[in-house]
């Protein structure tokens, strides 16, 4: 791919300045720091202990679904949205082993439309059944003048808890360990508004298109399901047998599985060891994306990473075929510097 093709910061998201943002809250916020606090800033979700004798970590996380929002207010299409969101939230606390407890949303909206505003919370409820997860409240705000006519934003907010020696943190990360890659089903809940730029905003293009790579027009592939892996990884929470979970959102593989590699280590990773997903492959030919710049910035068809021993991660695949839930050997664990290295 050539270096003239488009990419994330094109369409009005810039990582690295994220990142520098990131650095400078995560200075601000170390200053607010109380003995319960057991993490720095820039996990996956924070951790807390209520008792300083021990029992139960606090495992908090917040998020929202981005612009995928879009393609739900263009297709009139909300409650997946509002799944997705409970999905993503879920993700964050499981890999650091935590189970969810309760969950709380905030919708902002520039006027109330009752029927648009139950169907997210519809969403939403279903995401938390399925989780086993109470809906505990949240907000609904009404800001006229602040968003357009039937748009609304939406974040969410989930509490889980794990005992100590159930922790998932990494720390036991070491060369030689397996990576395993469980699919996504597609963006899940990052890199829409590079793909909305290419995709529906572009000449010739609409939210009705259908793609020869697509089995599906183009909104229904974009409102995909954000997978949730809470079903396929809660049995085997307890064999510890996982040393290391990343959830790849925003950032994808290249930016997410170093936050929980110790020093000393480096993520291998074979980029043709899972299947590529068609959107992916449709978004890099229509925008010439380079490869670096995809990776960066979509999962690319892997939404959970596991890190194991080469002895768990055979037992880790058995399970989870027996579940009949893919999963496919994506790396491996070298020395090195902290980040990850593709190969092939």
């Amino acid at each position: 791919m050539t270096e003239s093709g488009s990419t994330y910061r094109d369409s009005g998201v810039d990582i690295d300045q994220a990142n520098l943002a990131k650095k400078r809250i995560k200075a601000l916020a170390r200053r607010t720091f109380t003995p319960g606090v057991l993490t720095e800033i820039g996990g996956f979700g924070g951790l807390f202990q209520l008792n300083k004798t021990g029992g139960p970590i606090l495992v908090s996380s917040v998020d929202g679904v981005g612009t995928k929002l879009k393609v739900a207010f263009a297709t009139g299409v909300h409650h997946t949205v509002g799944h997705d969101l409970v999905a993503h939230c879920v993700n964050d606390i499981l890999v650091q082993g935590a189970l969810p407890l309760f969950f709380m949303d905030y919708i902002a909206t520039g006027r109330m439309v009752p029927e648009i505003i139950a169907r997210v919370v519809e969403g939403i409820a279903n995401g938390c059944r399925e989780a086993d997860c109470a809906l505990l409240g949240g907000e609904t705000a009404e800001m006229p003048g602040f968003y357009l006519d039937g748009e609304y934003d939406l974040a969410g907010f989930i509490v889980g808890a794990v005992e100590k020696r159930r922790l998932i943190d990494g720390s036991k990360i070491s060369p030689g360990d397996v990576m395993l890659g469980l699919p996504s089903a597609g963006l899940h809940t990052n890199g829409y508004s590079l793909a909305r730029k290419l995709l529906l905003e572009s000449p010739n293009s609409s939210i009705e298109a259908r793609f020869p790579e697509l089995k599906k027009p183009i909104a229904e592939t974009l409102l995909e399901r954000h997978l949730s892996y809470l079903p396929v990884l809660k049995p085997i929470l307890h064999q510890n047998w996982i040393k290391g979970l990343a959830h790849i959102t925003g950032g994808g593989l290249t930016e997410n599985v170093p936050r929980i590699l110790p020093k000393g280590c480096t993520a291998i990773i074979w980029p043709h060891s899972w299947p590529a997903l068609p959107i992916f492959e449709l978004i890099q030919r229509i925008g010439r994306v380079s490869s670096t710049e995809m990776l960066r910035t979509f999962n690319m068809g892997v939404g959970m990473v596991i890190i194991a021993s080469l002895t768990n991660a055979t037992r880790i695949e058995r399970h989870l075929k027996g579940k009949r839930q893919p999963v496919y050997r994506i790396g491996e664990i070298r020395s090195g510097r902290r980040r990850v290295v593709y190969e092939g």
